[in-house]
């Protein structure tokens, strides 16, 4: 079964507190391409053949009427993350780093995987993830 006919993309939104920072850091840290910019409150963005759309907070609506859109109130309380797989997480968390990336600790080699987390000016949780050759 797949998702309801005409769907064509996925795209993750992450609210953020100044859209000027985060488009910044989006581009700058991530490589991230700007599609898009709308009223000085949404950013459309592309990033490994995925959208991703950074929206400043805001109250409910009339299609959503229960719902405040907010920035991170506690970076440390993280309901979501997003991951990225890479060849080399030493090598990547190196790059990242040199364009200001904000990690919580240096890669750390669980046998299976090497991984590091590392957060938006937001607090939104982002990780590096490389998998680990399995001893024949």
């Amino acid at each position: 079964m797949s998702f309801p006919e005409g769907a064509t993309a996925l795209t993750h939104m992450l609210v953020v507190s100044d859209i000027e920072t985060s488009q910044h850091w989006y581009t700058k840290v991530l490589g991230a391409e700007l599609i898009g910019a709308y009223g000085g409150t949404s950013v459309v963005l592309k990033i490994l053949g995925n959208w991703l759309l950074i929206v400043t907070g805001g109250e409910p609506t009339v299609d959503k009427p229960s719902v405040v859109l907010a920035a991170p109130a506690d970076p440390d309380l993280a309901s979501g993350q997003l991951i990225f797989r890479v060849d080399s997480c030493q090598a990547s968390y190196e790059q990242l780093l040199a364009r200001g990336a904000d990690f919580l600790t240096p890669p750390v080699n669980h046998g299976y995987e090497i991984r590091a987390f590392f957060r938006d000016p937001d607090g939104h949780l982002f990780e590096i993830s490389e998998l680990v050759a399995s001893p024949a």
